[in-house]
């Protein structure tokens, strides 16, 4: 009923840039945060970035001043651009969204099936 997709990610040389993409479909009614997240072989899932409903930003330290998320409501849709790209970068990043379905009455989270970011030297 709600979907939500990862998109964008690839293979980039050290210094390179990508966009990805995280996109909302089917009944949803609202909104509310959209969240990067980022997991590399044998590592945790960590946070990457969230931007608000209202276009409030949070970066973790490790991406600040390189990466930029942002949002277009009409689309329901978040992206994460990401210049200046490390090679510690290299992960599955995954999208969340906290999202009120027209089905239901509450708010849930919902995750996107993530998507392969790979960054050589």
């Amino acid at each position: 009923q709600v979907h939500l997709v990862a998109s964008g990610g690839g293979l980039a040389q050290a210094g390179g840039s990508l966009r990805l993409s995280c996109a909302a479909s089917g009944s949803t009614f609202a909104i509310n945060a959209f969240t990067w997240y980022r997991q590399a072989p044998g590592k945790q899932r960590e946070f990457v970035a969230t931007v608000t409903n209202s276009g409030g930003t949070n970066y973790a330290d490790s991406v600040k001043g390189r990466f930029t998320i942002s949002r277009d409501n009409a689309k329901n849709a978040a992206y994460l651009q990401m210049n200046s790209l490390k090679p510690e970068d290299t992960a599955v990043y995954y999208c969340k969204a906290n999202i009120k379905s027209k089905s239901w009455s509450s708010w849930d989270d919902y995750w996107g099936q993530g998507t392969q970011v790979t960054v050589s030297s």
